[in-house]
């Protein structure tokens, strides 16, 4: 079994959180989407993702999250994400020390006038007030450079990843060639779409949404790009990229709403989101059936 740092390079899993009629959350339906990644052989799972509606959820609702992945996730590494001001974050980096969870993963801050020096700062504070926890930095922001990420690499040796999810692989290599591909777990943050353009630039794992919906699908992706199997690659990336380009439309509106779809066609939980999460329209649940039944006639 590889160590929690280890397990990032690879497939980080990124949960839904489903919701019943009344919008509440279906913990028997989340248990068993968490579990069906585990049996799988999904290495990381991160409860509290964007993917999890995380900005939706109420604080007992994140903690009960965590609680139930760290149930359900078997041998897999749980990596919950924490997030909104500096002092819920701690606290919030506290909870999953106290849940027995190794790995926190820290989101973009949250802020409408953000410097990158603050960024910086915002991050170091979190990650310094638990040196016994180990940090993924999600990285949004294009601004933030070698210089930042250095910065913080040296004064919090506890960061041991990073997330990247700026549309610029050749920034990315910039990045991984100045700070070193060794010197953290670099990740492309953006799922399996824009997985092979980062994958030869220094990326050793991606995160997913998808692989709430096909875990053997992503996985087998995985493999293909550490075999560097580029037909295999192709043809994986030719059945994923239409679900992702679904959920990369309109600003993501429905990033969240294409997996539960998918996820309620196949019978395991409702298809429902929080506001202000966008719906698909008839057509495009047509879409995710049509999805559905390619990766059926392939064999996932």
């Amino acid at each position: 079994m590889p160590t929690s740092v280890e397990a990032l390079h690879g497939v980080t899993a990124i949960t839904v959180t489903p919701f019943d009629g009344t919008v509440a959350p279906d913990w028997p339906g989340y248990e068993a989407v968490v579990a069906r990644m585990a049996e799988a052989g999904v290495q990381v799972i991160t409860p509290n993702g964007n993917t999890s509606e995380f900005y939706a959820l109420s604080r007992d609702e994140w903690q009960r999250a965590n609680e139930v992945t760290a149930a359900a996730a078997g041998g897999s590494v749980v990596m919950p994400g924490i997030g909104y001001d500096i002092a819920t974050a701690q606290d919030m980096a506290v909870a999953v020390q106290q849940l027995g969870a190794s790995l926190a993963m820290l989101h973009q801050p949250v802020h409408p006038h953000q410097s990158v020096a603050g960024w910086v700062a915002y991050n170091r504070q979190i990650a310094q007030s638990a040196p016994g926890l180990a940090f993924v930095l999600y990285v949004k922001d294009p601004r933030v450079g070698a210089d930042a990420l250095g910065a913080l690499f040296d004064a919090c040796p506890n960061v041991v990843g990073v997330k990247y999810a700026v549309a610029d692989p050749p920034r990315f290599g910039e990045l991984c060639a100045t700070l070193g591909e060794d010197r953290v777990a670099w990740s492309c943050g953006l799922a399996e779409r824009w997985a092979p353009a980062f994958w030869p630039l220094g990326a050793a794992g991606f995160t997913s949404g998808g692989v709430n919906v096909a875990p053997k699908l992503s996985l087998d992706y995985l493999a293909a790009l550490r075999a560097g199997d580029q037909a295999r690659v192709q043809r994986l990336w030719s059945l994923i990229a239409p679900f992702e380009e679904m959920r990369a439309a309109d600003a993501t509106a429905c990033n969240v709403a294409v997996v539960k779809e998918a996820l309620a066609q196949q019978g395991l939980c409702g298809a429902g989101v929080r506001p202000p999460a966008g719906v698909l329209s008839p057509q495009q649940r047509e879409q995710v059936t049509g999805i559905l039944a390619s990766w059926s006639e392939a064999g996932y």
